[in-house]
């Protein structure tokens, strides 16, 4: 028993395929095809309810529950939030002073006898000694290093963006291998049963075996084929199951239904959300700012750093018991700057061209960004226009004609060559059908992690 499911958008076309349909029946038992090419909501899939186990739906991998295990345990996206977590341990360290030296010594030891009371100049000594930066240099590095770790939260935020960007290419394209293997089954039984006529009508001598070995040939294409795309969704299932943090040879089974948006995008506005959204420019921006505050740094360079100390010195008493006064004493030094020329004024020349590296890298990242959504909105475009055209009238018009070519040569007014090149092209519509269909999926997640927001769902 054979049935069809065809709703609106190919409801005109229906008619002739389900008579196509209807007429292989009697040679492929069991075929059950569901077609659904709406625009916001289409499957095609092959059932067999006798032979396909039922599976809980825990164990089906949608897209939403894809992106929330990558977005959970993908490494590398750990990786980059454990050196965010790192820098942003750093601004307090270079905020704060050096740590205190304390000093104990003894001084002016005799060597010949080692006796602390033989000589007036003999003392025990502690003191405590404190490095302090020019004034303003502390305030710079911390400004420089809390600059940093928010462009390092911002990178989390941009590899956030790059991994639910190459999450949702991926399974997309595993759909898309999902939705082309259902084809192709489908195609096999549309060989079989055209195998089975040409042999019904061979036998009774109103066909040529030549059309039967024809049949045959394109139903071992088919197969290879089918082997072809089985092999690459195997790769591309252990590349998702590595984004997600899954063992490579664990399966993963992709819905049959699936939600497509096709929103309508304006490139001038994308280019505005990027440019205030995403993370990368952010970062780009705070990085600018700490080189900022970096040649202001290299610029205190000239001015020397201190160091202030207190110590007191112990004296023992005479030998013969007579008492000596103690010693207290401060001191203050500083460092001197006597090879600016070689070493201050070049840090300040270092730190310039490191601000215009900055400079430079925010202004080509946004000319990059620029061009590649340009050029993503102008592939979305395309892929929407071809989609359409596919399902309006290319896929109708190749059913039409595939019924009438059929229907002609079960009373031998069609030539079998004319009706297999004709299956063979609508195999091939119906593939880019979905292909175009997946294209624009894959386009809209491109262009979200480009301009830094969602549009797939707006």
């Amino acid at each position: 028993m054979s049935f069809v499911i065809c709703p609106s958008p190919l409801r005109r076309a229906c008619p002739a395929w389900t008579a196509v349909i209807f007429g292989l029946a009697l040679f492929s038992p069991g075929l059950v095809i569901h077609i659904s090419t709406g625009l916001f909501r289409v499957t095609w899939v092959e059932a067999r309810a006798e032979t396909q186990p039922t599976h809980d739906d825990e164990s089906i991998l949608t897209l939403d529950k894809a992106i929330e295990q990558a977005l959970l345990g993908n490494p590398g996206l750990g990786e980059i939030k454990a050196r965010a977590e790192a820098m942003a341990a750093i601004p307090s360290q270079e905020g704060t002073l050096p740590d205190p030296t304390i000093r104990l010594g003894a001084l002016y030891l005799p060597t010949n006898s080692f006796n602390l009371r033989q000589d007036d100049f003999t003392m025990m000594e502690v003191g405590i000694s404190q490095e302090i930066p020019f004034p303003g240099k502390l305030a710079l590095r911390e400004k420089i290093a809390e600059q940093e770790a928010l462009a390092a939260a911002d990178s989390v935020d941009e590899a956030r963006l790059r991994l639910v960007r190459e999450v949702k290419t991926g399974w997309w394209r595993l759909f898309y291998y999902d939705r082309a293997l259902s084809l192709l089954d489908e195609s096999e039984q549309f060989f079989l049963g055209l195998i089975d006529i040409a042999q019904a009508k061979y036998k009774v001598g109103k066909g040529t075996q030549q059309d039967v070995l024809l049949a045959q040939l394109e139903l071992s294409k088919l197969k290879d084929e089918k082997l072809n795309l089985t092999s690459m969704r195997h790769g591309q299932e252990a590349r998702l199951n590595a984004l997600l943090d899954r063992t490579p040879e664990m399966p993963a089974r992709i819905p049959a239904e699936a939600d497509f948006k096709l929103p309508a995008i304006v490139e001038s506005a994308l280019q505005d959300k990027a440019f205030k959204l995403r993370p990368l420019f952010a970062q780009h921006r705070k990085m600018l700012d700490a080189a900022q505050s970096k040649v202001d740094l290299a610029q205190k360079g000239f001015y020397p750093d201190f160091t202030v100390g207190a110590f007191y010195d112990v004296r023992q008493n005479t030998p013969s018991g007579q008492s000596r006064s103690d010693f207290a004493s401060v001191q203050l030094s500083m460092n001197l700057p006597i090879y600016a020329g070689r070493k201050q004024a070049k840090a300040i020349d270092q730190r310039k061209s490191e601000l215009l590296q900055e400079q430079y890298a925010l202004q080509d990242e946004h000319h990059k960004i620029q061009a590649e959504i340009a050029a993503k909105v102008a592939e979305y475009q395309h892929a929407k226009e071809k989609l359409s055209l596919l399902e309006h009238e290319i896929i109708p018009q190749a059913q039409q004609t595939l019924d009438s070519l059929l229907a002609g040569y079960q009373v031998n007014q069609t030539d079998f060559t004319d009706l297999l090149r004709t299956q063979l092209s609508f195999f091939q519509y119906q593939t880019q059908y979905w292909q175009a269909l997946t294209n624009t999926q894959q386009i809209l997640a491109e262009l979200s992690a480009e301009v830094g927001e969602e549009l797939d769902h707006g």
